[in-house]
């Protein structure tokens, strides 16, 4: 007779299986939404003064008309809020709060706010107004044709 236990192996716990499933699903998601292909680096690319160049051919998101002067629209299924920093001057970011990517969900007043931390972002370059966040929204590609705006 041995004087060791015989004991059968560990089943998988709960919380390891959670554990390992939010973290496959949180490399899916960086995954999804790591950077683009795009050869240009130029962070300027998605005002309207700045066609962008190729097929384009995005999806429509809305009229020039739809998006306040000095404020913004967001567009959650798209992932992008788009602003009008001045008269005639588009431009796009990604939802995601790089603090803990929650989504954020108003635009007022010049800034773009995030819910979960209250941290607050310039709807001219997407830049840190207010934090817990350190670093601003990542730019988005869209293009302003006429009175239509499209992601890129």
């Amino acid at each position: 007779m041995s004087s060791e236990s015989l004991q059968p192996a560990p089943a998988l716990c709960r919380r390891t299986l959670l554990a390992a499933l939010g973290g496959a699903g949180l490399a899916a998601t960086l995954t999804a939404c790591g950077g683009s292909d795009d050869k240009s680096s130029d962070s300027s690319s998605n005002s309207s003064s700045d066609a962008s160049t190729g097929s384009g051919g995005g999806a429509a998101l809305a009229k020039t008309t739809d998006i306040p002067e000095g404020g913004g629209k967001i567009f959650a299924d798209q992932s992008v809020v788009v602003t009008q920093p001045t008269a005639g001057e588009f431009k796009a970011f990604s939802t995601v709060c790089p603090h803990q990517q929650q989504r954020v969900n108003s635009v007022d007043n010049g800034v773009i706010t995030c819910p979960a931390h209250g941290s607050q972002f310039s709807v001219t370059d997407g830049a840190v107004k207010k934090g817990p966040a350190t670093s601003g929204l990542t730019a988005a590609n869209i293009k302003v044709s006429g009175d239509s705006i499209t992601l890129a």
